[in-house]
C-alpha cells in the first residue's frame, strides 16, 4: 500500500508543481484520518464549555443554531476535499492560497494558520490541567486539589510538561499519533455517548429534573429565532467544529492522497454534528433551559455544564466524563500539532519560511524539527502571558476567531478561483468548486466582519480597552500586522518564495 501511495503522490506532486517533504506516505486511512480531525475538533471539552452559552442565546433552539453553524463548515470541507484531490500537499490552505492567489495572500493564509493552531495549543493545555486537577479532586474526594489548578507555579509546570508529552507523541511518527488518538478519542466518544443514552432511560423513566419531551420544532431555525440567533450560531461553528482541517494537513501520508484526506474531512465534521446533535437533545430534556438548579440556563453551569450534570446523570461513574473531556483535551493537544508543523514544513519547503523548517526525521518521518518549534513556542506563549495577565490570555483566544475565518474563509475562495476555467464544464464542478465553496467562503467572510466588529467592543472580550476599543481587536489584527511584517523581512531576505521560483500558481 505504501508503494502504491508514493507513486499516486509522486504523480499528483508532479502534475500539480509541488515538491515531496519526505513524509511518511500510505499510513492514514479514511477512517484514522477522521479521528484524528475528530480529535483535533475536541468534542468533549467544546461541549461541556458551549452548551451552556448557546442555551443562553437561543433557549430550546439549540439544535438548529448547530445544524446553522455547521453549515459554513460542511461547505468548506467541500472546497478542501476539492483542493487537495487536485494538488494534495501538507501546507494545505497556505499551499492552494499561494498557487491561487500569489505569494503574499498565500504567506499570510498560512501565517494564520500557524498562529491560530499555536495558541490553540496553549488553551487545550491549560484546559487539559484544570479537568486534570478536578478529575484527581473528584476521586479521590478531596476539592482542594481542584484548587491547585489555579496556582500559577503548578498551572505553568503542568501544562509545560503536557505540552512536552504532547511534542514527544507527534514527534514520534504519525502511526504513533494514530495509536494514541484510538483510545483517546475511542474513550471520549464512548463516555459521551454513554452520557447521552443514561440522560434519555433517566428521562423515560420520569427521573429527569426537567423531562421534556421531543420536538422537532428544536430543530426548525425558521421559527422563534432572531437574525442574531443565527450570527451566534455561525460564530460558533468557528470554535465548535475548528479543528476538522487537520485531516487535509495529512494528505501526503494518507493510503490515496487524492481522495482519502477529503473523504476523512467530511466523515469528520458529519460525526461531530451527529455527536453535538445527540448531546444536545438528551441534555435539553434532562436538565430543561431553565435558570435554576441543573437548568441549562443556570449561569452558573454555563462556564461547565458536564460538571454539574456528570454526577446526576452518570452516578458513581460522573468521574468518568470529567476523565472523558480530559482525554478530549489531551487528544486535541496532540493532533493540534499536526497541522502546524506540516504546515510550517510545507512554508519551509517552498522557502516561505526558513529552509530548516522543511527538515524530516529520517527515522520516524515527520517535521520533527517544526514539531519542536511548535512545542516551544507554545510553551514560552502561554508562560509570557500567564505571568503577565491571564486577562491577555483571555483576549487572545477570543481573537482566534478572526485569524480562523482568516484563513478558512481564503481557501473556500481560492478554490472558486483555482478551478475557474472549469468550474462550468460538469454538474460536480458547477456544485462542489463553485457553488459550496463560494457560499462556505461568503458566510466565512460574514463572520469575518461580524467578529471584528464584536471585537471593538471591550464587553465581547476581558474588557480591557485602548482609546475605548476592545483589546481584542488590537490582537487579533496586531497578530496578523506581525505576520505582515515578517512577510516583508523575509521577503527581502529570501525572494525566491515572493518571485515564484519555488510554487508556481498553476494547477496542472
Amino acid at each position: 500500500m505504501s508503494d502504491a501511495a508514493d507513486k499516486q503522490l509522486q504523480i499528483a506532486e508532479e502534475s500539480a508543481g509541488l515538491v515531496s517533504k519526505g513524509l511518511a506516505a500510505g499510513k492514514v486511512g479514511t477512517f484514522s484520518g477522521a479521528v484524528l480531525g475528530i480529535s483535533s475538533v475536541a468534542p468533549g471539552y467544546t461541549l461541556t464549555a458551549s452548551i451552556g452559552l448557546i442555551v443562553a442565546a437561543v433557549g430550546l433552539k439549540m439544535p438548529a443554531i448547530l445544524i446553522a453553524g455547521f453549515i459554513p463548515m460542511f461547505l468548506t470541507a467541500y472546497a478542501y476535499r476539492e483542493l487537495n484531490s487536485r494538488a494534495p500537499d501538507c501546507g494545505a490552505s497556505f499551499t492552494w492560497s499561494t498557487k491561487a492567489f500569489g505569494p503574499y495572500v498565500g504567506w499570510m493564509c498560512g501565517w494564520g494558520m500557524v498562529i491560530a493552531t499555536i495558541i490553540v495549543l496553549s488553551n487545550l493545555a491549560a484546559i487539559a490541567v484544570e479537568f486534570l486537577y478536578l478529575f484527581i479532586a473528584r476521586v479521590l474526594d478531596n476539592p482542594s486539589i481542584a484548587d491547585l489548578a489555579d496556582n500559577k507555579v503548578i498551572n505553568i509546570v503542568t501544562t509545560l510538561v503536557l505540552i512536552a508529552i504532547a511534542t514527544l507523541i507527534a514527534s514520534r511518527g504519525i502511526t504513533t499519533s494514530e495509536r494514541v488518538q484510538y483510545v483517546l478519542v475511542g474513550f471520549q466518544m464512548t463516555v459521551l455517548i454513554a452520557f447521552a443514552v443514561a440522560a434519555f432511560i433517566l428521562v423515560g423513566r420520569g427521573d429527569a429534573p426537567a423531562g421534556l419531551s421531543f420536538d422537532l420544532d428544536w430543530f426548525n431555525p425558521f421559527t422563534g429565532l432572531v437574525l442574531s440567533a443565527f450570527v451566534i450560531g455561525v460564530t460558533g461553528s468557528i470554535f465548535a467544529f475548528w479543528g476538522w482541517d487537520t485531516c487535509l494537513t495529512l494528505g501526503e501520508e494518507s493510503k490515496d492522497p487524492t481522495r482519502v484526506p477529503g473523504r476523512a474531512g467530511l466523515l469528520c465534521v458529519l460525526s461531530i454534528l451527529v455527536t453535538y446533535l445527540l448531546i444536545a437533545v438528551a441534555v435539553m430534556m434532562y436538565a430543561g433551559v431553565g435558570v435554576e438548579g441543573l437548568g441549562l440556563g443556570n449561569e452558573e453551569n454555563a462556564d461547565n455544564v458536564f460538571g454539574a450534570l456528570a454526577d446526576p446523570v452518570l452516578g458513581w461513574a460522573g468521574p468518568l466524563l470529567f476523565l472523558a473531556v480530559l482525554a478530549s483535551s489531551v487528544a486535541s493537544l496532540q493532533t493540534t500539532f499536526l497541522p502546524a508543523a506540516r504546515a510550517m514544513l510545507a512554508m519551509g519547503a517552498y522557502g516561505a519560511f526558513p529552509k530548516r523548517f522543511a527538515s524530516v526525521s529520517p527515522r520516524f518521518l515527520v517535521p520533527s524539527y517544526a514539531t519542536v518549534v511548535a512545542g516551544v513556542v507554545t510553551g514560552a506563549f502561554y508562560t509570557l502571558v500567564s505571568l503577565l495577565s491571564e486577562r491577555v490570555l483571555l483576549d487572545t483566544i477570543a481573537a482566534l476567531g478572526i485569524m480562523i475565518c482568516w484563513y478558512y474563509g481564503i481557501t473556500a475562495f481560492a478554490c472558486v478561483w483555482y478551478f475557474r476555467k472549469e468550474l462550468f464544464s460538469n454538474v460536480h464542478n458547477i456544485v462542489f468548486k463553485f457553488l459550496f465553496p463560494l457560499l462556505g467562503g461568503i458566510m466565512l467572510a460574514a463572520v469575518f466582519v461580524i467578529s471584528v466588529q464584536e471585537s471593538m467592543n471591550p464587553e465581547n472580550g476581558s474588557g480591557a480597552a485602548i482609546g475605548g476599543i476592545g483589546l481584542v481587536f488590537f490582537m487579533g489584527f496586531g497578530i496578523l500586522l506581525l505576520g505582515a511584517v515578517l512577510m516583508v523581512i523575509r521577503r527581502f531576505s529570501s525572494p525566491e518564495f515572493f518571485e515564484r521560483r519555488t510554487l508556481s500558481d498553476s494547477m496542472s
